[in-house]
């Protein structure tokens, strides 16, 4: 085979599954810090992070020397044969920083899908009820059951039915699914939410028979919204009254990315399950599901596992991953560059040139969105804005990407997402900003 930059592409296009797709047809090569370098030369500034995993850069050194030692010790210590060392160092690094003390039992897994896997049969087997609760617009997986409560896309499950049965949703509180105005306030978005709820457990699965309630706190796929504190408080009170168990997907907010630890602490609700992935071992391949002993301790022996759950090298890695914050203090540099990037976004939505494409700008921490107007929304939609360019956010990744910079849409509406790495310079960040200024001032004048 060539290795040509060219050919690596042709090859895999020729080769790799359809079902795939990509950003760009070209062949990463390498990646360091903030920044990814392609086969054809082109080195580009990476605020996707691997779609919010790589926390703290490309191939930190602490992380990457940490996984190459335990490539020396041991590499598969499967963990049905027996226990093993960064398995339990990891559990040792991770019960400090949980969001309610309750988490106090682990099961490492490999990939996020996998983990909600996990958590849907672990809420199953514990209640002994069957259905699932799941919110519009929330995102958790390909796999089936994951896939079953995914409701972002149709993408992730057409042609694929009939799903995992008993699965029910309600709307997140956000002003799109509640067909609302954009300057609703958030008492109206949360009360609307909650009613609904409440209908869904009169009206078609009763609590005898729900399992639980599954949320992101901050939608991912659905368009980076967070969740009203009062709401995530609300679902609690509601898996209390009920002896429902409330499933917390901190897959993509998780591991600072929002600013804390976890995004719960910002409400301080606790969850009966937490499931996490993606920036825990940064980039090495590992989820987890945690809960509390008095819970997990209803599962029946052999009901959880799989041949690679909870790597050695990748529980290694998560180990230095949990290391490196602590010592980098990489919180305070999310707190500085995350009012850094609000502001740039809010000066470039009063710049006139802008306009009025530019209908929201939300997030916490370093995983922030802004949501463009679009004439293609549906007349009721309260972001259709008949003047506004056509596929704006995806005609601005492409500029950005043109300029150097990787960044991602999000959700099924007009939504640019930013996750760069939690430890960005102030510079790297600045020149991401000034590319994406750029790239929509240019797209939309050329709309004009």
């Amino acid at each position: 085979m060539s290795t040509s930059a060219d050919s690596l592409v042709a090859f895999g296009q020729q080769h790799v599954t359809k079902g795939l797709g990509r950003l760009t047809e070209a062949v990463m090569a390498k990646g360091e810090g903030s920044y990814v370098t392609f086969e054809d030369g082109r080195r580009m500034l990476d605020f996707s992070s691997g779609i919010g995993v790589t926390n703290l850069g490309h191939c930190h050194p602490k992380v990457s020397k940490a996984a190459a030692d335990q490539c020396m010790n041991i590499v598969h210590a499967q963990c049905s044969i027996s226990f093993h060392g960064p398995y339990l160092r990891l559990i040792e690094k991770l019960l400090p920083i949980m969001p309610d003390p309750s988490l106090d039992s682990f099961f490492f897994w490999n990939s996020g899908s996998e983990a909600i896997e996990a958590s849907l049969k672990m809420a199953r087997q514990i209640t002994g009820r069957q259905n699932i609760i799941a919110m519009q617009g929330g995102y958790h997986g390909r796999t089936f059951g994951a896939m079953a409560v995914t409701k972002s896309k149709t993408v992730y499950s057409e042609g694929f039915f009939p799903l995992m049965p008993g699965v029910f949703a309600i709307p997140f509180p956000y002003w799109h699914q509640l067909g609302l105005p954009i300057n609703t306030n958030e008492e109206e978005l949360v009360r609307l939410s909650l009613y609904q709820l409440e209908l869904v457990l009169k009206q078609q699965t009763a609590p005898r028979d729900t399992a639980a309630i599954i949320v992101e706190p901050v939608l991912g796929e659905g368009g980076y919204v967070p969740a009203p504190a009062s709401f995530l408080k609300g679902l609690r009170a509601v898996c209390d009254k009920h002896g429902i168990l409330l499933i917390v997907d901190e897959v993509q907010s998780g591991f600072g990315r929002t600013g804390k630890y976890f995004n719960l602490e910002y409400s301080g609700v606790r969850p009966d399950i937490l499931t996490i992935a993606k920036g825990l071992a940064n980039g090495f391949p590992l989820s987890g599901v945690v809960s509390r002993k008095e819970l997990t301790d209803k599962l029946v022996p052999g009901s959880m596992g799989g041949t690679y759950a909870g790597n050695a090298v990748s529980c290694a890695a998560a180990v230095a991953v949990a290391n490196a914050f602590r010592e980098e203090k990489v919180l305070d540099n999310v707190s500085a560059r995350s009012s850094e990037l609000l502001a740039s976004l809010k000066s470039l939505r009063d710049d006139p040139d802008v306009g009025n494409t530019i209908v929201d700008i939300r997030g916490q921490g370093l995983m922030i969105a802004v949501e463009f107007a679009s004439p293609l929304y549906p007349p009721s939609d309260p972001a259709l804005v008949s003047s506004a360019p056509k596929n704006l956010a995806s005609r601005v990744t492409k500029r950005c990407m043109e300029k150097g910079l990787l960044i991602l849409t999000t959700s099924l509406y007009e939504v640019i997402r930013f996750i760069p790495p939690l430890n960005i310079s102030q510079g790297d960040l600045q020149k991401g900003c000034q590319i994406f200024a750029e790239s929509v001032k240019e797209v939309v004048r050329e709309a004009q």
